[in-house]
């Protein structure tokens, strides 16, 4: 693969890119390391998947990819996750994780625990905090955190999610794009300590299911889907949610087709019945919008074929959920 195909595949389902011409320059290198994190707060559900899927991307342009398991971060967010509760909830989320996608190579777990109380970086968390205003601080947290009081706690994350390219070794930071702020803060920080800035690379947030005004969000149940969730649980979330006819933009099945579906599989076939024309075959995405925009494909038949989609990747973390129910109830989940 040549050095254009390995941007491509790389900027492809992302909304900004920070530099263009630092990843050209980064993708000359033979050895390319990135990193994703996640703060093992709510439930775990289809929301995080457009940047997992984007991994498949990432591992074919030959860059190896670190996931995160923030457990730290989790605590510092206004404590969404109480301390005495992180090392759970982050073995749920491994597990999660490592059970809803079909990953081709076995991921790179990383806990946030693992280096994040280490004397060298809590020493830089210091140093670092010695050139941070509060204005700048507050403005990188403002996306991400809670923020309704503000807490010491979260405005030291985004000082330690800059801190975490250093320390885990990456050319690269994979980031919802409600990141943007602590991205261009480490871009801008992180060489006040003698490090380099990263390739920041940012992917879009899929719209809840209740439709545009609101990304997916664990705290509003019907907004998003949990990836053990029942196969009625599914299939009724995805009847309901908003998808009018025609429709392309803020249209979250159309969304978690293009951001989730077609990245794992080579071609996607819709399924229909033989008087609305039969079975249509996708390898595209874009084939699949022009399609439904130009009102080829309905909605049900998008929305069911999306339902059995999402019942088979998910089978796997279902079933162990399911004989597992004690691993959610402790963590006040509840498998449904």
């Amino acid at each position: 693969m040549n050095a254009l195909d390995r941007f491509n595949l790389v900027k492809q389902n992302t909304v900004e890119i920070l530099t263009d011409d630092e990843l050209r320059n980064l993708l000359k290198q033979k050895k390319i390391f990135a990193y994703w994190g996640v703060a093992p707060t709510g439930p775990f559900h289809i929301g995080y998947l457009t940047a997992l899927t984007k991994i498949f991307d990432f591992e074919k342009a030959g860059i190896k990819t670190k996931i995160l398991i923030a457990d730290i971060h989790a605590a510092l967010d206004d404590l969404k996750t109480p301390w005495d509760k992180i090392d759970e909830r982050a073995k749920y989320y491994k597990k999660c994780i490592e059970l809803s996608i079909p990953w081709k190579e076995k991921p790179l777990f990383v806990f946030g625990s693992e280096f994040q109380l280490d004397r060298n970086y809590q020493l830089d968390v210091l140093k670092l905090s010695t050139f941070t205003t509060i204005k700048r601080a507050t403005r990188a947290a403002s996306e991400v955190v809670r923020m309704k009081n503000p807490k010491v706690s979260e405005l030291i994350y985004p000082l330690m999610q800059a801190l975490d390219e250093e320390y885990l070794g990456v050319d690269i930071q994979l980031a919802g794009k409600d990141h943007r702020q602590i991205l261009a803060f480490a871009r801008e920080y992180l060489p006040k300590l003698g490090y380099k800035p990263r390739v920041e690379v940012m992917t879009p947030l899929v719209t809840s299911l209740k439709g545009p005004g609101q990304k997916m969000s664990a705290s509003i149940p019907e907004t998003c889907i949990k990836v053990y969730e029942s196969e009625d649980t599914i299939k009724e979330k995805i009847r309901k949610a908003y998808c009018p006819e025609g429709v392309v933009e803020n249209n979250p099945i159309l969304q978690l087709y293009k951001f989730f579906v077609f990245p794992i599989r080579n071609k996607v076939l819709i399924k229909r019945d033989e008087k609305f024309g039969g079975d249509v075959e996708f390898e595209f995405y874009e084939d699949l919008e022009r399609s439904f925009k130009q009102k080829e494909i309905h909605p049900l038949d998008l929305k069911n074929n999306l339902a059995e989609e999402l019942i088979n990747t998910f089978s796997k973390v279902r079933k162990y959920f399911e004989k597992h129910k004690e691993e959610l109830k402790e963590l006040g989940e509840q498998f449904t």
